[in-house]
């Protein structure tokens, strides 16, 4: 019988990466350093001690917005292929489609506060607290959809290489493949979480 978890260890299609090195991960930062960077500038914006560096601060934030929402549609278009690999039903899929629901939503309210902005997007006065406000609460669903992506990869292993592959990575020049320069024993157990 197959392990359940072996076609959630591959890529469905090239466009999700290749084995080993999914594209989800790495395009994931785009957004979150865009995002956070932006609600940096907006506080900051608050605090300028210039109605022009207050604007300048809020018109960066505003392009930050942008970028972040454009970058995570490109995440959640290669995680979602990802997503689909999983076996429908199962604690990963749940996982999966929290993790989904979380970033999506964040990327909705990101999306609504760049929108609410641009009639007004360097305003002298800094960004609203109001609108600080959404981006905060935007921020802290992102925060819990890494945290359930950390789920995925390191506690189900989606996307993750096999055992097999990534214990070639450990083989010390000049040592049999087996032997254990670390000194673990083979009989070394993880424990189990409940």
């Amino acid at each position: 019988m197959a392990h359940p978890v072996g076609p959630a260890k591959r890529p469905t299609t090239l466009l999700a990466g290749r084995y080993g090195h999914p594209l989800h991960p790495a395009l994931v930062a785009v957004p979150i350093g865009a995002w956070t960077s932006s609600v940096v500038l907006d506080i900051g914006s608050r605090l300028a001690g210039s109605p022009a560096s207050a604007a300048v601060a809020a018109h960066a934030a505003w392009w930050l917005l942008a970028i972040g929402v454009l970058g995570a549609l490109a995440a959640a278009t290669v995680g979602f292929l990802d997503l689909v690999a999983i076996p429908p039903g199962t604690r990963a899929w749940r996982t999966g489609l929290l993790h989904m629901s979380c970033n999506l939503t964040a990327t909705t309210l990101f999306a609504v506060g760049w929108v609410v902005r641009r009639d007004d997007v360097g305003p002298s006065g800094g960004t609203s607290w109001g609108q600080i406000l959404l981006s905060l609460v935007a921020l802290a669903l992102i925060g819990a959809g890494g945290y359930l992506g950390g789920e995925l990869a390191y506690r189900y292993g989606v996307r993750v290489a096999d055992e097999g592959t990534q214990a070639t990575g450990f083989v010390a020049p000049g040592t049999q493949p087996g032997a254990d320069p670390a000194g673990f024993s083979s009989s070394t157990s993880i424990p189990k979480e409940s």
